[in-house]
């Protein structure tokens, strides 16, 4: 299963972002082959929309589970449709290295 995780950056080291529809990138990590992709938000600067716009980029990636800190309210019908898990994590001091080594345990 791939996860995809909201992030401030590009890198392991990058926080959780707490942001789900505006996050800055999405760290999509396969629990099977350990393999972590960096993407980019397009729908970061949307004047209206994110969040609906954000779920199709990540339900394009085969994503069975998200983890941010918080989703908008429209959000939840439509990954509850797509069978995506929500996993809303409030500690923004958390590492995307960190919330890897947590899902592998």
């Amino acid at each position: 299963m791939k996860v995809a995780i909201t992030s401030t950056g590009k890198s392991l080291e990058s926080k959780l972002d707490q942001r789900f529809g505006r996050c800055a990138y999405f760290a999509i990590y396969d629990l099977e082959t350990k393999n972590v992709e960096f993407i980019v938000n397009p729908n970061k600067e949307a004047v209206n929309g994110a969040g609906p716009a954000t779920v199709q980029l990540v339900a394009s990636k085969q994503v069975g589970k998200i983890i941010s800190g918080e989703f908008g309210i429209k959000i939840k019908s439509l990954l509850d449709s797509l069978k995506i898990q929500m996993v809303v994590l409030k500690e923004d001091n958390k590492t995307i290295n960190e919330i890897i080594k947590m899902l592998n345990h």
